[in-house]
């Protein structure tokens, strides 16, 4: 497989001269001070097609022939990719056909589907996609277009890496999401000459830790297959790294770190309140890597926000998740003798403590119940977790039983 230089990128970058906007770069205050230096995030979220995939789709389908474009092309995503490939190929003339896992964001559907694309719905991941897509480009003789483990693919998304030295030419951490590895690769090749010289910076990788193909890969040396759990950040979720991204990762990247799911819906919460950028779970990967690895990050740091395409359902749920763990959703059930007023008692309790009742449920018979007992279970907003404490020692001062959720 044809390697990728730092010349490949620049000619994607022509390429891309009047398709991909240059996103901006924005200073993070909070994220510096975490890391004791400057922090800034490269938005991509703010792409066309709300993430950086349009990049590497346009420039492959591009530099296919005429008589390739003719024939159609198909991609396999959960998303982003499945936008970049459907806009690029109605740019170009070519007919799209999109393999996506079934339960995928309804937003990211929608779309694909407004770009032009056909959307197929073969399997519940996307590796599965990945093996229907191939099988149907070969049948049909189509051209596949790979999320990442191509050339051109890679070549297309190191242009952030080339904005990314000019726009904070200082730079000595670049911080990236990591699927299957084209992002974080074409970047590390675009600012491997800078970084690599005397007293330089790193570039590093961040996978979700339900969905962390490259550390173990990386320690065999080889791409190695893993089964991946359901995670928030669905659009990093492949379980192998592509063979043309691994030898670059292995080579350029200094290291691959992970996350949990808490930590991505608290970034998700900080990009949203602190930095008023919409940023869907995956694309928030680099920030919930400086939250959980503030000490592993060199400033001034680079965090690139790779997409903002979050279905709203899914992204009240993360918010919800994330303020629960930042200490600010208290959900709690609360025992109480089964008395007029006695509901209202308590109300009156957390109102006195200034506690946000978001809501109420009140239930009166169950077999856990005495005759005399009823359980209320309250969803609480608070000001965080000393304020937490407070209202479960007030409560339990009173007398009442009560349980976390």
């Amino acid at each position: 497989m044809r390697h990728v230089s730092v010349d490949d990128i620049r000619a994607a970058r022509e390429l891309l001269r009047d398709v991909a906007v240059e996103s901006p770069l924005q200073h993070s205050r909070f994220l510096s001070e975490l890391v004791g230096g400057p922090v800034y995030l490269k938005c991509e979220n703010l792409q066309r097609t709300g993430s950086f995939k349009i990049r590497g789709a346009y420039v492959r389908i591009a530099r296919l022939s005429e008589a390739e474009r003719a024939r159609g092309v198909v991609a396999a995503s959960a998303g982003n990719h499945a936008q970049g490939v459907a806009l690029a190929a109605s740019m170009l003339g070519s007919k799209a056909t999109v393999f996506m896992p079934e339960g995928a964001p309804l937003p990211k559907v929608a779309a694909t589907k407004a770009y032009g694309a056909d959307v197929v719905f073969p399997a519940q991941t996307v590796d599965g996609c990945l093996t229907a897509a191939q099988a149907y480009a070969e049948e049909r003789g189509a051209v596949f277009i790979h999320p990442f483990d191509h050339p051109d693919v890679v070549a297309g998304q190191g242009t952030i890496g080339l904005e990314i030295l000019e726009q904070c030419p200082d730079v000595r951490t670049i911080v990236a999401p990591v699927g299957g590895g084209g992002l974080v690769s074409g970047i590390a090749v675009a600012v491997g000459e800078t970084l690599r010289t005397p007293g330089g910076g790193a570039v590093i990788g961040v996978q979700a830790k339900r969905a962390a193909a490259f550390p173990p890969s990386l320690a065999a040396g080889q791409p190695v297959q893993i089964e991946t759990e359901t995670t928030m950040a669905d659009g990093i979720a492949v379980g192998r790294p592509g063979a043309l991204t691994f030898e670059l990762v292995s080579e350029l990247v200094r290291s691959v770190v992970t996350v949990t799911e808490e930590s991505l819906s608290q970034a998700l919460l900080l990009c949203l309140e602190r930095t008023k950028q919409v940023v869907e779970p995956a694309g928030a990967a680099g920030v919930a890597a400086i939250l959980e690895h503030s000490y592993a990050f060199e400033p001034p740091v680079v965090a690139v926000l790779s997409g903002g395409n979050i279905d709203p359902l899914l992204m009240s749920k993360v918010l919800r998740h994330g303020l629960a763990v930042a200490g600010r959703y208290l959900v709690i059930r609360c025992r109480l003798t089964d008395r007029p007023g006695a509901l209202v008692t308590l109300l009156g309790e957390l109102a006195e403590l200034g506690v946000n009742v978001l809501d109420v449920m009140h239930e009166r018979v169950a077999a856990r119940l005495h005759v005399e007992e009823a359980e209320v279970l309250l969803h609480l907003e608070t000001r965080g977790p000393e304020h937490c404490e407070e209202v479960m020692g007030r409560l339990r001062k009173e007398g009442y039983t009560l349980h976390r959720s």
